[in-house]
């Protein structure tokens, strides 16, 4: 039972990593495809929530990281400790909604540039 535990532990905080983020380097890969196809969805709906869909489809993603390895750290090394599910949410939830709020002002005050490539993609 704790091998299985552990195991699910490390995949949940693998792919967790792999979405939260701490992993800047792995957004163009996972997050911001995800954050597009969320926008495009958006846009089907009213085509001027593309980039507002964008962007709440990569805070989801973020958020969605940040609970996974929360629960995935909890299991492995944390595994006689009783989990309370609404704080460790709450916790990603509010790390991942900050890291989306500072990025969007770097963008916002021109600090951080969006390639030219990306402000062309309006559906």
């Amino acid at each position: 039972m704790n091998l299985l535990k552990n195991l699910r532990g490390g995949a949940l905080m693998s792919i967790g990593y792999m979405l939260s983020p701490l992993s800047w380097w792995n957004d163009l890969f996972f997050n911001l495809p995800i954050a597009l196809v969320f926008g495009y969805g958006a846009s089907w709906i009213n085509t001027s929530w593309f980039i507002p869909g964008t962007i709440v489809g990569y805070w989801l993603s973020n958020v969605l990281g940040m609970v996974m390895m929360q629960f995935g750290a909890v299991d492995m090394f944390l595994p006689d400790e009783k989990r309370n599910p609404t704080r460790d949410l709450w916790i990603g939830f509010g790390s991942s909604t900050l890291y989306t709020v500072v990025v969007s002002a770097l963008v916002y005050f021109h600090i951080l540039n969006i390639p030219d490539f990306l402000t062309d993609l309006k559906p």
